[in-house]
């Protein structure tokens, strides 16, 4: 049974790296979200991306910006 699609905050980025410390910084911070496969509709170098709730958007790039973690682009999308 497939489950239905919601809206997410999709972050991908340029290497592999980037995305193991966002991984790590939003577990440090309680942001929620998880590691997944970069969607085929979007660009992301390393083929990672972060998908996170999208209420936690804002937060989120702030986190990202203040760890001085690059990332390729972000999206909001049904996944």
């Amino acid at each position: 049974m497939l489950r239905p699609k919601q809206p997410r905050v999709v972050v991908t980025f340029h290497t592999t790296a980037e995305a193991m410390a966002t991984e790590k910084l939003c577990k440090q911070q309680g942001l929620p979200g998880c590691l997944i496969s970069a969607p085929r509709n979007v660009t992301a170098d390393c083929g990672i991306a972060w998908s996170a709730p999208p209420e936690t958007e804002q937060a989120l790039l702030q986190a990202l910006s203040a760890a001085q973690i690059e990332i390729a682009g972000h999206y909001v999308m049904e996944l």
